[in-house]
Parts: C-alpha cells; sequence; structure tokens
C-alpha cells in the first residue's frame, strides 16, 4: 500500500486507480495546461500544440502517468469511501465533515510530480493514515460521523423554519 512521508498508510496500493479524469481536460478531449499555461513548459506545449492539443492520454500505449501535468484533485461532496455527505454551516467556525485525502506523495524524497486526491469523512481519514483501512472498502458511514451530520441537518431545519413578524407578534 502507497504510504505517506511519515509512513502512514494512504488506503490505496494505485492511486491512478481512483482517478476520474484529469483537471486539465476538456469536455473536446484537449489539454488545457498546454493552453493555458503554456509558457511553463514551452516543450509539452509545443508537442500538444503540434498533435491539435489533445490530451497526451488519448494516445495509444500512454496513460495518466505519462503525462508531466497530470492533476486530479476532488471536488466530490460526500466520501469516497463511506458516502456521507457534506454538511456545511454557514457562519460557523465549525470543522467540515468531509476533508481532501492525498493519494499521491513523494518517494525517496522526490518532488511529486502529479496531485492526486479524493475526498473523505474525516473518520475515514483518520482510519486510513491509522490502520490498514482502503478506500475501497465497503463501509457505512460510523455512528459518529452521522450523530454530527444529524445534529447539522437539524440546526439547518431550525434554521429554515424562519417566522415571519407579522406571525409571531400579534398586531
Amino acid at each position: 500500500m502507497e504510504r505517506t512521508p511519515r509512513g502512514t498508510p494512504v488506503g490505496v496500493d494505485d492511486p491512478y486507480e481512483h482517478v476520474e479524469r484529469c483537471d486539465h481536460l476538456t469536455d473536446d478531449g484537449r489539454c488545457r495546461y498546454a493552453i493555458e499555461h503554456g509558457e511553463r513548459d514551452p516543450a509539452f506545449a509545443r508537442e500538444r500544440r503540434l498533435a491539435g492539443y489533445e490530451c497526451l492520454v488519448s494516445e495509444e500505449g500512454n496513460d495518466w502517468s505519462d503525462c508531466p501535468h497530470f492533476r486530479s484533485r476532488a471536488t466530490d461532496r460526500e466520501c469516497r469511501r463511506c458516502g456521507l455527505e457534506e454538511l456545511r454551516m454557514a457562519h460557523t467556525g465549525e470543522r467540515p465533515l468531509l476533508e481532501e485525502h492525498h493519494l499521491s506523495y513523494p518517494g525517496d524524497g522526490e518532488e511529486p510530480s502529479h496531485e492526486i486526491t479524493v475526498v473523505l469523512c474525516r473518520w475515514c481519514h483518520a482510519k486510513i493514515h491509522e490502520s490498514w483501512a482502503r478506500i475501497d472498502d465497503d463501509v457505512s458511514p460510523s455512528a459518529e460521523a452521522l450523530a454530527e451530520s444529524e445534529g447539522r441537518r437539524s440546526r439547518e431545519l431550525d434554521e429554515l423554519g424562519f417566522e415571519p413578524a407579522s406571525e409571531r407578534y400579534e398586531r
């Protein structure tokens, strides 16, 4: 299993198995990185321009790990492992239910070339880093996670129970 620089497990053997698509991939299959940030890597941009800016992965024999600018950051609003949905309370300092979990770390002192993240609830996140739990385990949200989520949902419903002043005070 992959590990962080501190040696804790990240819950996967191969981070690329948990990637749906590159953040730089446009809907029509082109590489947004080469189009918008070509000055950062002119040789890469030139190569993509000659290929009509087609994503490198679309070429036969290539996969996500072959692209030097691959990035996949999660934007999900539910835990990838247990399915707990995010409930954010506006204007409070409460800790979010969901956290970004990094799957890609440098190995042997190397800088990571790819950023790969998934979204996990903070309880699943802790289980993965503190044990041999895996991201693809078939689990339900923990009792503590459900209690926190339901507490937030109750407060949210209380906020929706707005009573106009005309109904609260007699005229």
